[in-house]
């Protein structure tokens, strides 16, 4: 069985330089291309060196359908408007598509979601944790559980994370939102400033904090009358989400085409 080709987009940045190192730490991948925008400080690097595991021969180039041709496989954490495109090349490639990128809009969304009715695998989810994917179920289960308990998502990131709720923030959102089969569009709360009155029962609050290089930590706090609950994930290397998203790529490799999320991926 030969390996499955992988081409890195976004290579030179953190989660780029996280995905080539457990691209080449797993058996079955091979790191075939690695890219990112015109003019990145990484374009022309040697995607091993930048990546700390000495050279590799692949040199980071700039030009995305270069990058792919010869791939099977695309691994994507990088911008909505970038990762709308990579769809569109992997729908007409056939290729499979991992999608870590968060602050998508619903349009961007639906257009990645599309592409996986028109040949791609996609796999997209706002965090490739296994951890934090099977904490999904809990927040769920606790919040179908405690009806009437307010419930607010905390999350922090590093300083140059440039979306906010984050993506994950927004997954535990949507798991407390079903476990109340309510919609979380209508009942979210993104921001508290001023006299804003009293809370609105039945709302999800969300407040983000930015700050140094925290790689992300979130808790999904449900308060009662007399006592609050908090169920927290953090995150200590990216690593981890390399490691979910070079998982996810084995797995698309048996996978018709479509579009599926990490859970499928763990058979939750």
């Amino acid at each position: 069985m030969t390996d499955l080709r992988i081409a890195i987009a976004g290579a030179g940045g953190r989660m780029g330089l996280a995905n080539i190192r457990a691209v080449h730490a797993t058996p079955g991948l091979v790191l075939h291309s690695a890219f990112d925008r015109p003019g990145a400080t990484a374009v022309g690097r040697d995607a091993g060196e930048l990546a700390g595991l000495g050279a590799l021969g692949v040199v980071i180039g700039d030009d995305p359908e270069a990058a792919l041709e010869g791939a099977e496989a695309i691994i994507d954490f990088t911008a909505p408007a970038v990762s709308v495109m990579l769809a569109e090349f992997a729908a007409t490639r056939e290729l499979i598509h991992i999608v870590g990128t968060t602050g998508c809009s619903r349009e961007e969304d639906w257009s990645i979601q599309k592409a996986g009715s028109a040949g791609a695998r996609i796999v997209k989810s706002g965090n490739f944790s296994p951890g934090l994917n099977l904490l999904l179920g809990l927040v769920r289960q606790a919040a179908a559980a405690l009806p009437g308990y307010d419930v607010e998502i905390l999350e922090m990131h590093h300083n140059k994370k440039v979306d906010a709720p984050s993506g994950t923030a927004l997954m535990l959102g949507r798991a407390a939102a079903e476990g109340r089969g309510i919609d979380l569009d209508e009942h979210a709360v993104r921001a508290r400033d001023g006299h804003t009155g009293m809370r609105v029962p039945g709302s999800i609050g969300f407040q983000a904090l930015r700050g140094g290089a925290v790689v992300g930590e979130h808790s999904v706090i449900l308060a009662g009358d007399t006592e609050r609950i908090e169920i927290v994930h953090r995150a200590q290397d990216r690593g981890m989400f390399a490691a979910g998203a070079v998982q996810a790529a084995l797995w698309a490799k048996d996978q018709p085409a479509g579009f599926y999320s990490m859970a499928d991926v763990l058979g939750l």
